[in-house]
Protein backbone atom coordinates (compact mmCIF):
# COMPACT_ATOMS: atom_id res chain seq x y z
CA UNK A 1 0.00 0.00 0.00
CA UNK A 2 1.46 3.14 -0.01
CA UNK A 3 0.02 4.62 3.44
CA UNK A 4 2.79 6.51 5.37
CA UNK A 5 2.01 7.11 8.61
CA UNK A 6 -0.84 10.14 9.64
CA UNK A 7 1.00 13.16 11.02
CA UNK A 8 0.38 14.63 14.93
CA UNK A 9 -1.68 17.30 14.15
CA UNK A 10 -4.47 17.03 16.75
CA UNK A 11 -4.17 17.23 20.34
CA UNK A 12 -6.37 16.02 23.14
CA UNK A 13 -9.64 17.78 23.01
CA UNK A 14 -9.89 19.51 26.20
CA UNK A 15 -5.73 20.62 26.17
CA UNK A 16 -4.08 22.98 23.84
CA UNK A 17 -0.87 21.65 23.02
CA UNK A 18 -2.14 17.53 19.86
CA UNK A 19 -0.79 6.58 11.63
CA UNK A 20 -3.85 3.94 7.56
CA UNK A 21 -3.97 2.70 6.59
CA UNK A 22 -2.38 2.20 8.14
CA UNK A 23 1.18 2.01 9.52
CA UNK A 24 4.80 2.36 10.45
CA UNK A 25 7.28 3.83 8.19
CA UNK A 26 7.41 2.38 4.95
CA UNK A 27 9.43 5.01 2.82
CA UNK A 28 11.57 7.42 3.49
CA UNK A 29 10.24 10.94 3.24
CA UNK A 30 11.15 14.47 4.01
CA UNK A 31 9.74 15.35 7.57
CA UNK A 32 7.98 18.39 8.16
CA UNK A 33 8.17 20.40 11.10
CA UNK A 34 6.06 19.58 13.94
CA UNK A 35 2.99 21.49 13.88
CA UNK A 36 1.74 24.26 16.09
CA UNK A 37 -0.47 23.12 18.72
CA UNK A 38 -4.00 23.39 17.97
CA UNK A 39 -6.87 22.66 19.74
CA UNK A 40 -9.23 19.47 18.79
CA UNK A 41 -12.41 21.67 18.73
CA UNK A 42 -11.40 24.35 16.21
CA UNK A 43 -9.17 20.92 13.98
CA UNK A 44 -12.64 19.39 14.09
CA UNK A 45 -14.19 22.96 12.42
CA UNK A 46 -16.64 23.00 14.97
CA UNK A 47 -17.12 26.81 16.20
CA UNK A 48 -17.19 28.43 19.87
CA UNK A 49 -20.61 27.08 21.25
CA UNK A 50 -21.27 30.66 22.52
CA UNK A 51 -22.55 31.24 19.41
CA UNK A 52 -24.69 28.08 18.96
CA UNK A 53 -28.09 27.54 20.02
CA UNK A 54 -29.91 25.78 21.89
CA UNK A 55 -27.74 25.62 25.05
CA UNK A 56 -28.40 22.82 26.95
CA UNK A 57 -27.10 23.64 30.86
CA UNK A 58 -25.26 20.59 31.65
CA UNK A 59 -21.61 21.87 33.40
CA UNK A 60 -19.10 19.83 32.77
CA UNK A 61 -17.66 18.28 36.08
CA UNK A 62 -14.05 18.48 37.20
CA UNK A 63 -12.62 16.33 39.21
CA UNK A 64 -11.29 18.28 41.69
CA UNK A 65 -15.18 19.43 42.34
CA UNK A 66 -16.25 16.48 42.29
CA UNK A 67 -14.39 14.00 43.92
CA UNK A 68 -16.10 12.87 47.68
CA UNK A 69 -13.74 14.78 50.13
CA UNK A 70 -14.66 11.83 52.70
CA UNK A 71 -14.42 9.31 49.80
CA UNK A 72 -11.06 10.32 47.98
CA UNK A 73 -10.93 6.99 46.44
CA UNK A 74 -14.71 5.91 45.30
CA UNK A 75 -15.99 2.45 44.80
CA UNK A 76 -16.00 1.38 40.90
CA UNK A 77 -18.04 -0.50 39.71
CA UNK A 78 -17.22 -3.79 38.74
CA UNK A 79 -17.95 -4.83 34.90
CA UNK A 80 -18.31 -8.24 33.17
CA UNK A 81 -15.40 -8.59 30.35
CA UNK A 82 -17.92 -8.86 27.74
CA UNK A 83 -20.24 -6.23 28.43
CA UNK A 84 -20.88 -2.88 26.02
CA UNK A 85 -19.59 -1.30 28.91
CA UNK A 86 -15.99 -2.78 28.84
CA UNK A 87 -16.38 -1.87 24.95
CA UNK A 88 -16.88 1.67 25.57
CA UNK A 89 -14.33 1.97 27.77
CA UNK A 90 -11.57 0.28 25.27
CA UNK A 91 -12.98 2.28 22.33
CA UNK A 92 -13.13 5.44 23.91
CA UNK A 93 -9.68 4.73 25.27
CA UNK A 94 -8.48 3.91 21.22
CA UNK A 95 -9.81 7.06 20.49
CA UNK A 96 -7.83 8.92 22.91
CA UNK A 97 -4.54 7.56 21.23
CA UNK A 98 -5.95 8.97 18.19
CA UNK A 99 -6.21 12.24 19.10
CA UNK A 100 -2.71 12.20 20.69
CA UNK A 101 -1.84 11.20 17.18
CA UNK A 102 -1.58 7.47 16.94
CA UNK A 103 -3.08 5.55 13.73
CA UNK A 104 -6.19 4.16 15.01
CA UNK A 105 -4.82 0.51 14.05
CA UNK A 106 -2.00 0.72 16.56
CA UNK A 107 -4.04 2.46 19.25
CA UNK A 108 -6.10 -0.43 19.42
CA UNK A 109 -3.10 -3.09 19.58
CA UNK A 110 -2.31 -0.76 22.28
CA UNK A 111 -5.39 -1.11 24.05
CA UNK A 112 -5.93 -4.92 23.31
CA UNK A 113 -2.48 -5.18 24.93
CA UNK A 114 -3.46 -3.18 28.22
CA UNK A 115 -6.65 -4.42 28.71
CA UNK A 116 -5.86 -8.29 27.58
CA UNK A 117 -9.95 -8.21 26.01
CA UNK A 118 -11.30 -11.19 24.91
CA UNK A 119 -11.39 -11.86 20.88
CA UNK A 120 -15.21 -11.50 21.17
CA UNK A 121 -14.78 -7.72 23.53
CA UNK A 122 -11.94 -7.25 20.53
CA UNK A 123 -14.41 -7.34 17.92
CA UNK A 124 -16.67 -5.06 19.71
CA UNK A 125 -13.94 -2.49 21.01
CA UNK A 126 -12.66 -1.96 17.62
CA UNK A 127 -16.05 -1.52 15.59
CA UNK A 128 -17.45 1.11 17.81
CA UNK A 129 -13.86 2.98 17.58
CA UNK A 130 -14.07 3.10 13.46
CA UNK A 131 -17.73 4.36 13.65
CA UNK A 132 -16.85 7.12 15.91
CA UNK A 133 -13.96 8.08 13.60
CA UNK A 134 -16.18 8.01 11.27
CA UNK A 135 -18.70 10.44 13.43
CA UNK A 136 -15.60 12.20 15.49
CA UNK A 137 -16.79 15.44 14.23
CA UNK A 138 -20.38 15.03 14.19
CA UNK A 139 -20.04 13.60 18.01
CA UNK A 140 -17.91 17.01 18.81
CA UNK A 141 -20.26 19.40 17.20
CA UNK A 142 -22.89 18.08 19.98
CA UNK A 143 -20.90 17.77 23.10
CA UNK A 144 -19.66 21.42 22.10
CA UNK A 145 -23.68 22.34 22.16
CA UNK A 146 -24.43 19.89 25.19
CA UNK A 147 -22.15 20.91 27.78
CA UNK A 148 -20.97 24.43 29.35
CA UNK A 149 -17.20 23.36 30.33
CA UNK A 150 -14.57 20.83 28.05
CA UNK A 151 -15.52 17.60 28.98
CA UNK A 152 -12.66 16.56 30.66
CA UNK A 153 -10.15 14.43 31.15
CA UNK A 154 -10.29 13.99 27.48
CA UNK A 155 -10.81 9.89 28.25
CA UNK A 156 -14.29 11.61 29.43
CA UNK A 157 -14.40 13.21 25.79
CA UNK A 158 -14.25 10.31 23.93
CA UNK A 159 -16.90 7.88 25.96
CA UNK A 160 -19.09 10.59 25.22
CA UNK A 161 -18.04 10.53 21.61
CA UNK A 162 -18.54 6.76 21.36
CA UNK A 163 -21.72 7.16 23.05
CA UNK A 164 -23.20 9.51 20.64
CA UNK A 165 -22.08 7.68 17.80
CA UNK A 166 -23.86 4.44 19.06
CA UNK A 167 -26.53 7.00 19.28
CA UNK A 168 -26.84 8.98 15.74
CA UNK A 169 -29.28 7.47 13.93
CA UNK A 170 -28.12 6.72 10.05
CA UNK A 171 -30.62 6.67 7.64
CA UNK A 172 -31.04 3.02 6.38
CA UNK A 173 -28.65 1.68 8.66
CA UNK A 174 -30.06 -0.92 11.95
CA UNK A 175 -28.92 0.86 14.67
CA UNK A 176 -26.44 -1.75 16.88
CA UNK A 177 -27.58 -1.28 20.17
CA UNK A 178 -30.64 -0.01 22.07
CA UNK A 179 -30.61 3.70 22.68
CA UNK A 180 -31.20 3.03 26.26
CA UNK A 181 -28.90 0.59 26.20
CA UNK A 182 -26.01 1.99 25.44
CA UNK A 183 -26.86 5.00 28.23
CA UNK A 184 -26.87 2.80 30.79
CA UNK A 185 -23.59 1.02 29.35
CA UNK A 186 -21.63 4.60 29.09
CA UNK A 187 -22.84 4.99 32.68
CA UNK A 188 -21.30 2.01 33.89
CA UNK A 189 -18.37 2.83 32.06
CA UNK A 190 -18.24 5.90 33.54
CA UNK A 191 -18.19 3.89 36.73
CA UNK A 192 -15.96 1.60 36.76
CA UNK A 193 -13.05 4.22 35.65
CA UNK A 194 -10.75 5.48 38.38
CA UNK A 195 -10.84 8.70 35.84
CA UNK A 196 -14.14 8.89 35.37
CA UNK A 197 -16.15 7.78 38.05
CA UNK A 198 -16.66 11.56 39.03
CA UNK A 199 -18.68 12.05 35.92
CA UNK A 200 -21.13 9.34 35.79
CA UNK A 201 -23.83 11.99 36.09
CA UNK A 202 -22.84 14.28 33.48
CA UNK A 203 -22.58 10.63 31.45
CA UNK A 204 -26.02 10.23 31.70
CA UNK A 205 -27.19 13.67 31.64
CA UNK A 206 -25.52 14.37 28.38
CA UNK A 207 -26.77 11.31 26.66
CA UNK A 208 -30.24 11.19 27.79
CA UNK A 209 -30.43 14.71 27.07
CA UNK A 210 -29.51 14.08 23.29
CA UNK A 211 -32.07 10.85 23.27
CA UNK A 212 -34.92 13.64 24.53
CA UNK A 213 -33.52 16.96 22.06
CA UNK A 214 -32.20 14.93 19.23
CA UNK A 215 -34.54 16.56 16.83
CA UNK A 216 -33.53 19.91 17.45
CA UNK A 217 -30.08 19.38 18.14
CA UNK A 218 -28.87 17.37 15.17
CA UNK A 219 -29.81 20.63 12.84
CA UNK A 220 -28.06 23.08 14.67
CA UNK A 221 -25.03 20.85 14.94
CA UNK A 222 -25.24 19.68 11.49
CA UNK A 223 -24.79 23.53 10.50
CA UNK A 224 -20.93 22.88 10.93
CA UNK A 225 -19.38 21.88 8.26
CA UNK A 226 -17.34 19.32 10.30
CA UNK A 227 -20.39 17.79 11.63
CA UNK A 228 -22.23 17.83 7.93
CA UNK A 229 -19.45 15.63 6.65
CA UNK A 230 -17.43 14.36 9.45
CA UNK A 231 -13.96 15.93 8.02
CA UNK A 232 -12.00 18.98 8.76
CA UNK A 233 -13.01 22.10 7.12
CA UNK A 234 -9.33 22.13 4.69
CA UNK A 235 -10.24 18.32 3.66
CA UNK A 236 -13.97 19.76 2.49
CA UNK A 237 -12.74 22.58 0.87
CA UNK A 238 -9.79 21.29 -0.60
CA UNK A 239 -11.78 18.41 -2.15
CA UNK A 240 -14.51 21.08 -3.84
CA UNK A 241 -11.80 22.32 -5.90
CA UNK A 242 -10.27 18.88 -7.54
CA UNK A 243 -13.71 17.65 -7.93
CA UNK A 244 -16.60 20.52 -8.23
CA UNK A 245 -18.75 17.98 -9.88
CA UNK A 246 -18.29 15.15 -7.68
CA UNK A 247 -16.82 16.11 -3.81
CA UNK A 248 -20.38 15.44 -1.91
CA UNK A 249 -20.25 11.87 -3.43
CA UNK A 250 -16.23 11.38 -2.93
CA UNK A 251 -16.97 12.59 0.98
CA UNK A 252 -19.84 10.25 1.23
CA UNK A 253 -18.52 7.48 0.12
CA UNK A 254 -15.50 8.25 2.60
CA UNK A 255 -17.86 7.98 5.31
CA UNK A 256 -19.13 4.00 4.68
CA UNK A 257 -18.09 0.90 5.81
CA UNK A 258 -15.67 -0.65 3.04
CA UNK A 259 -16.63 -4.01 1.56
CA UNK A 260 -14.43 -7.36 2.26
CA UNK A 261 -13.36 -8.04 -0.97
CA UNK A 262 -10.97 -11.07 -1.84
CA UNK A 263 -8.47 -12.03 -4.74
CA UNK A 264 -8.65 -15.26 -5.86
CA UNK A 265 -5.55 -17.20 -5.80
CA UNK A 266 -5.82 -18.92 -9.51
CA UNK A 267 -3.10 -21.03 -9.12
CA UNK A 268 -4.36 -22.88 -6.20
CA UNK A 269 -8.24 -22.73 -7.33
CA UNK A 270 -10.81 -21.14 -10.22
CA UNK A 271 -13.09 -18.05 -9.56
CA UNK A 272 -15.90 -20.63 -10.25
CA UNK A 273 -14.59 -23.47 -7.09
CA UNK A 274 -13.52 -20.91 -4.66
CA UNK A 275 -17.85 -19.17 -5.09
CA UNK A 276 -18.43 -22.85 -4.53
CA UNK A 277 -16.64 -23.37 -1.25
CA UNK A 278 -17.99 -20.24 0.20
CA UNK A 279 -21.55 -21.58 -0.55
CA UNK A 280 -20.77 -24.76 0.99
CA UNK A 281 -20.07 -22.83 4.14
CA UNK A 282 -23.46 -20.49 3.84
CA UNK A 283 -21.50 -17.61 2.50
CA UNK A 284 -22.47 -15.88 -0.72
CA UNK A 285 -20.84 -13.40 -2.59
CA UNK A 286 -20.61 -12.07 -6.01
CA UNK A 287 -17.74 -11.38 -9.06
CA UNK A 288 -16.39 -8.06 -9.30
CA UNK A 289 -13.47 -8.01 -11.13
CA UNK A 290 -10.96 -11.09 -12.91
CA UNK A 291 -9.52 -12.64 -9.72
CA UNK A 292 -11.90 -10.32 -6.95
CA UNK A 293 -14.89 -11.73 -5.20
CA UNK A 294 -16.89 -9.27 -2.67
CA UNK A 295 -18.52 -10.83 -0.12
CA UNK A 296 -22.07 -9.85 0.96
CA UNK A 297 -21.47 -9.87 4.59
CA UNK A 298 -17.90 -9.14 6.22
CA UNK A 299 -16.42 -11.93 8.11
CA UNK A 300 -13.15 -11.81 10.54
CA UNK A 301 -10.44 -12.88 8.40
CA UNK A 302 -10.00 -16.15 10.32
CA UNK A 303 -13.25 -17.10 9.25
CA UNK A 304 -12.79 -16.80 5.52
CA UNK A 305 -12.76 -19.76 3.69
CA UNK A 306 -9.65 -21.27 2.75
CA UNK A 307 -7.14 -18.00 3.80
CA UNK A 308 -5.25 -19.39 5.70
CA UNK A 309 -4.40 -22.03 2.98
CA UNK A 310 -3.58 -19.33 0.51
CA UNK A 311 -6.77 -20.11 -2.05
CA UNK A 312 -7.54 -16.33 -1.40
CA UNK A 313 -6.41 -12.59 -0.09
CA UNK A 314 -7.89 -9.62 0.89
CA UNK A 315 -7.42 -6.83 -1.44
CA UNK A 316 -9.67 -3.96 -2.88
CA UNK A 317 -10.87 -4.78 -6.37
CA UNK A 318 -9.34 -1.19 -7.33
CA UNK A 319 -6.00 -2.34 -6.25
CA UNK A 320 -6.59 -5.41 -8.15
CA UNK A 321 -6.90 -3.53 -11.84
CA UNK A 322 -2.86 -2.92 -11.13
CA UNK A 323 -1.67 -6.33 -12.11
CA UNK A 324 -4.14 -6.45 -14.94
CA UNK A 325 -2.15 -3.02 -16.59
CA UNK A 326 1.22 -4.66 -16.48
CA UNK A 327 0.39 -6.86 -19.32
CA UNK A 328 2.52 -9.90 -17.63
CA UNK A 329 4.53 -12.44 -19.47
CA UNK A 330 6.41 -15.61 -18.01
CA UNK A 331 10.16 -15.01 -17.94
CA UNK A 332 10.14 -11.14 -17.28
CA UNK A 333 12.19 -9.44 -14.34
CA UNK A 334 9.48 -7.23 -12.39
CA UNK A 335 10.13 -4.49 -9.56
CA UNK A 336 7.67 -3.99 -6.57
CA UNK A 337 9.54 -0.64 -5.11
CA UNK A 338 7.23 -0.24 -2.36
CA UNK A 339 6.43 -3.39 -1.99
CA UNK A 340 5.12 -4.32 1.68
CA UNK A 341 2.69 -6.22 2.90
CA UNK A 342 2.94 -7.72 0.10
CA UNK A 343 -0.72 -7.45 -1.83
CA UNK A 344 0.54 -6.51 -5.34
CA UNK A 345 3.83 -9.01 -5.38
CA UNK A 346 1.31 -12.01 -4.28
CA UNK A 347 -0.67 -10.83 -7.09
CA UNK A 348 2.03 -10.62 -9.59
CA UNK A 349 3.20 -14.10 -8.71
CA UNK A 350 -0.07 -15.61 -8.83
CA UNK A 351 -0.58 -13.88 -12.52
CA UNK A 352 2.95 -15.14 -14.34
CA UNK A 353 5.66 -17.02 -13.81
CA UNK A 354 8.17 -13.85 -13.18
CA UNK A 355 11.65 -13.61 -11.60
CA UNK A 356 10.25 -10.94 -9.14
CA UNK A 357 12.32 -8.66 -6.52
CA UNK A 358 10.30 -6.34 -3.76
CA UNK A 359 11.74 -3.81 -2.01
CA UNK A 360 10.49 -2.94 1.32
CA UNK A 361 12.60 -0.03 3.18
CA UNK A 362 11.31 -0.74 6.97
CA UNK A 363 12.51 -4.44 8.23
CA UNK A 364 9.25 -5.55 10.04
CA UNK A 365 7.16 -4.93 7.82
CA UNK A 366 9.27 -6.58 4.68
CA UNK A 367 8.61 -9.35 7.14
CA UNK A 368 4.86 -9.08 6.28
CA UNK A 369 5.57 -9.83 2.18
CA UNK A 370 7.43 -12.81 4.01
CA UNK A 371 4.59 -13.83 5.44
CA UNK A 372 1.91 -13.09 2.88
CA UNK A 373 4.14 -15.10 0.45
CA UNK A 374 4.66 -18.40 2.74
CA UNK A 375 0.92 -18.45 2.92
CA UNK A 376 0.39 -18.30 -0.53
CA UNK A 377 2.81 -20.56 -1.49
CA UNK A 378 4.92 -18.40 -3.51
CA UNK A 379 8.31 -17.05 -3.55
CA UNK A 380 10.08 -13.81 -4.51
CA UNK A 381 13.41 -11.94 -3.84
CA UNK A 382 12.70 -9.53 -0.66
CA UNK A 383 15.13 -6.62 -0.28
CA UNK A 384 14.78 -4.08 2.46
CA UNK A 385 16.22 -1.27 0.46
CA UNK A 386 15.08 2.46 0.08
CA UNK A 387 13.40 2.95 -3.39
CA UNK A 388 15.01 6.22 -3.94
CA UNK A 389 18.47 4.72 -4.11
CA UNK A 390 19.64 1.92 -6.07
CA UNK A 391 22.54 0.82 -3.30
CA UNK A 392 20.22 -2.37 -3.36
CA UNK A 393 20.37 -3.15 -7.18
CA UNK A 394 22.23 -6.00 -8.99
CA UNK A 395 22.22 -3.62 -12.30
CA UNK A 396 20.13 -6.66 -13.82
CA UNK A 397 17.27 -3.91 -15.84
CA UNK A 398 13.43 -4.89 -15.25
CA UNK A 399 10.77 -5.19 -17.75
CA UNK A 400 8.25 -4.09 -15.31
CA UNK A 401 8.23 -1.98 -12.39
CA UNK A 402 5.34 -1.50 -9.80
CA UNK A 403 5.48 2.06 -8.01
CA UNK A 404 2.96 2.50 -5.24
CA UNK A 405 4.63 5.71 -3.94
CA UNK A 406 4.03 7.09 -0.75
CA UNK A 407 1.16 9.49 -0.46
CA UNK A 408 -1.60 10.80 2.16
CA UNK A 409 -3.72 7.72 1.49
CA UNK A 410 -6.59 10.25 1.35
CA UNK A 411 -8.41 7.86 -0.99
CA UNK A 412 -9.21 5.29 1.50
CA UNK A 413 -10.27 7.18 4.50
CA UNK A 414 -13.29 4.45 4.38
CA UNK A 415 -10.96 1.82 5.57
CA UNK A 416 -8.72 4.47 7.74
CA UNK A 417 -11.22 6.93 9.01
CA UNK A 418 -8.49 8.39 11.54
CA UNK A 419 -6.33 9.41 8.64
CA UNK A 420 -8.79 13.14 7.80
CA UNK A 421 -7.93 14.23 11.94
CA UNK A 422 -4.20 12.99 11.49
CA UNK A 423 -3.42 14.75 8.40
CA UNK A 424 -2.05 18.17 7.58
CA UNK A 425 -3.14 20.38 3.96
CA UNK A 426 0.54 20.63 3.47
CA UNK A 427 0.85 16.74 3.85
CA UNK A 428 0.41 16.10 0.43
CA UNK A 429 3.20 18.54 -0.84
CA UNK A 430 5.84 17.31 1.11
CA UNK A 431 4.91 13.35 0.51
CA UNK A 432 4.76 14.23 -3.37
CA UNK A 433 8.57 15.41 -3.15
CA UNK A 434 9.45 11.87 -2.22
CA UNK A 435 7.32 10.01 -4.52
CA UNK A 436 9.12 11.74 -7.10
CA UNK A 437 12.39 11.01 -6.25
CA UNK A 438 10.84 7.23 -5.84
CA UNK A 439 9.80 7.91 -9.69
CA UNK A 440 13.19 9.20 -10.98
CA UNK A 441 14.90 5.88 -9.62
CA UNK A 442 13.11 3.39 -10.76
CA UNK A 443 13.15 4.86 -14.56
CA UNK A 444 16.60 4.47 -13.82
CA UNK A 445 16.54 0.66 -13.48
CA UNK A 446 13.66 0.13 -16.14
CA UNK A 447 14.91 -1.18 -19.93
CA UNK A 448 14.40 0.17 -22.85
CA UNK A 449 10.35 -0.66 -23.98
CA UNK A 450 9.99 -1.68 -20.28
CA UNK A 451 6.66 0.31 -18.33
CA UNK A 452 6.66 1.41 -15.04
CA UNK A 453 3.22 1.29 -13.26
CA UNK A 454 2.76 4.44 -10.99
CA UNK A 455 0.21 3.81 -8.30
CA UNK A 456 -1.07 6.32 -5.57
CA UNK A 457 -4.72 5.73 -2.80
CA UNK A 458 -4.96 9.71 -2.93
CA UNK A 459 -7.60 11.51 -4.40
CA UNK A 460 -5.53 14.94 -4.34
CA UNK A 461 -3.89 15.79 -7.68
CA UNK A 462 -0.91 17.09 -6.42
CA UNK A 463 0.01 13.68 -6.08
CA UNK A 464 -1.64 11.93 -8.73
CA UNK A 465 -2.49 13.44 -12.09
CA UNK A 466 -0.04 16.28 -11.42
CA UNK A 467 3.00 14.29 -10.46
CA UNK A 468 2.40 11.35 -13.42
CA UNK A 469 2.52 14.74 -16.12
CA UNK A 470 5.89 16.17 -14.63
CA UNK A 471 7.47 12.42 -14.59
CA UNK A 472 6.54 11.83 -18.29
CA UNK A 473 7.91 15.49 -19.22
CA UNK A 474 10.92 15.33 -17.62
CA UNK A 475 11.82 11.62 -17.87
CA UNK A 476 10.45 11.86 -21.78
CA UNK A 477 8.44 8.58 -20.91
CA UNK A 478 5.62 7.77 -23.18
CA UNK A 479 1.72 7.51 -21.57
CA UNK A 480 -0.11 4.21 -21.89
CA UNK A 481 -3.79 4.23 -21.38
CA UNK A 482 -4.49 3.69 -17.73
CA UNK A 483 -7.39 4.57 -15.79
CA UNK A 484 -6.27 7.73 -14.27
CA UNK A 485 -8.17 8.95 -11.15
CA UNK A 486 -10.30 6.17 -9.58
CA UNK A 487 -12.98 7.93 -7.45
CA UNK A 488 -13.97 5.89 -3.86
CA UNK A 489 -16.97 4.61 -4.72
CA UNK A 490 -19.65 2.16 -3.03
CA UNK A 491 -22.02 2.13 -6.02
CA UNK A 492 -22.93 -2.12 -6.14
CA UNK A 493 -20.51 -3.59 -8.33
CA UNK A 494 -18.54 -0.50 -8.58
CA UNK A 495 -17.58 -0.61 -5.49
CA UNK A 496 -14.00 0.23 -4.50
CA UNK A 497 -10.97 3.10 -2.87
CA UNK A 498 -9.70 5.63 -4.03
CA UNK A 499 -7.06 5.08 -6.25
CA UNK A 500 -4.92 6.37 -9.01
CA UNK A 501 -3.00 4.58 -12.35
CA UNK A 502 -0.88 6.02 -14.75
CA UNK A 503 1.07 3.59 -16.72
CA UNK A 504 4.68 4.62 -18.63
CA UNK A 505 6.88 2.93 -21.49
CA UNK A 506 10.40 3.85 -21.84
CA UNK A 507 10.97 4.64 -25.23
CA UNK A 508 13.14 1.49 -27.31
CA UNK A 509 17.06 2.71 -27.59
Amino acid sequence: MTQVPPRKTLTKPTQTSTSAPKKAVRKPQAQASKPASTNAKSALGVADKSNLTPQVNVDTPSQADNKPKANPTPDLLAIKPDALATSLLGAAQAVSYVLDGVALPQALSRVFEQSKAETSTRGAIQDIAYRTMRQVGRADALITLMTNKPAEPPLLYCLLCCALTLLIKEPGVAAPYGEFVVVDQAVNAAASSAQLVFAKGMVNAVLRRFLREQESLLPVAMKQPAALWNYPQWWVDQCKAAYPQDWQAILLSGNQPPPLTLRVNRRQISVADYLQLLEQNAMTARVVGQSAVRLDKPVPVAQIPGFEQGLVSVQDAGAQIAVELLDLQDGMRVLDACAAPGGKTGHILETADVELVAVEIDVKRAERIHENLARLKLFATILQGDATRSNWWDRQPFDRIVADVPCTASGVVRRHPDIRWLRRKTDAAQLSVNAARILDNCWRLLKPGGRLLMITCSIWPIESETQAAAFATRSGAIRLPAPGQLHPTSDGNNDHDGLFYALFEKPAV
